[in-house]
C-alpha cells in the first residue's frame, strides 16, 4: 500500500490546514504540471484558498525584492519602505486580484459565451497565477518570465477550467496585457514629447 502525501492536493485548492506542504505541491504542479492542476480544480466554492495563496506569492515576492533593494544599497530602499512594502502588498496585491479577476471574467462571458463555468473559476485562475511573483521580484529576467509564464498559465487556466479553446483563452489573455502595454507606450510617448517641449534651463 502506498502512503499519501500529506501536503499533495490533487484535484483541489491550496490547503490552509497543511499550508507549507500544500504551497510547495502547488507551486510544483503549477510549474511542471499546470495543465492537469487547472484541470482538477473546483469551478465553484470558497475564494478563501486561492486568495490566500495568491496573497503568500505577493509577500514573498515584496520579502524577496525588498531585501534585495537593501543589499544593494539602493536610497529609496531603506528599512522604512522595505517595511512599508511588506503591509502595502497583499493588500495592493488583493485589490488588483480582484479587479483582474473582474475583468477576465467580463472577457470571458463577452468571448466564451454563458457556458463559461463562473467567476469562481477566472478568480481561482488568476490567483494561481500569481506563482509567477516568486521570481518576479528578480530584475529585468525575472520580469520577463514572469510576464511570459503568467500569460501561458493563464491561458490555459481559462482554456481547462472554462473548457474553451486555446485561441479564445489566449484572445482573453491578451486583450488586458495589449491595453497595458499599449497605456505604457502612450504615457512614454507623451513624458518623452513633454521633455522635448519643455526650454532649455538657462545659463
Amino acid at each position: 500500500m502506498t502512503a499519501v502525501d500529506p501536503g499533495r492536493t490533487e484535484g483541489g485548492d491550496y490547503d490552509l490546514s497543511n499550508p507549507i506542504n500544500s504551497f510547495i505541491d502547488v507551486v510544483r504542479r503549477l510549474v511542471f504540471q499546470p495543465v492537469s492542476f487547472f484541470a482538477g480544480l473546483p469551478r465553484r466554492g470558497n475564494f478563501i484558498n486561492p486568495l490566500v495563496f495568491a496573497l503568500i506569492c505577493y509577500e514573498i515576492s515584496a520579502i524577496l525584492g525588498g531585501l534585495l533593494g537593501l543589499a544593494g544599497g539602493e536610497p529609496d530602499r531603506g528599512l522604512g519602505p522595505f517595511i512599508v512594502s511588506l503591509v502595502v502588498a497583499p493588500i495592493g496585491g488583493a485589490i488588483g486580484l480582484l479587479i483582474l479577476a473582474g475583468i477576465l471574467h467580463l472577457l470571458v462571458r463577452l468571448i466564451v459565451g454563458v457556458g463559461n463555468s463562473g467567476f469562481g473559476a477566472t478568480f481561482r485562475i488568476a490567483s494561481y497565477a500569481t506563482v509567477v511573483n516568486l521570481v518576479g521580484w528578480i530584475p529585468i529576467i525575472g520580469s520577463l518570465v514572469a510576464l511570459v509564464y503568467g500569460i501561458y498559465l493563464s491561458t490555459l487556466g481559462i482554456r481547462e477550467m472554462h473548457e474553451t479553446t486555446t485561441g479564445k483563452a489566449a484572445l482573453i489573455v491578451l486583450i488586458p496585457v495589449g491595453v497595458i502595454l499599449l497605456i505604457a507606450l502612450v504615457g512614454l510617448f507623451v513624458a518623452g514629447a513633454v521633455l522635448v517641449s519643455s526650454p532649455a534651463p538657462a545659463r
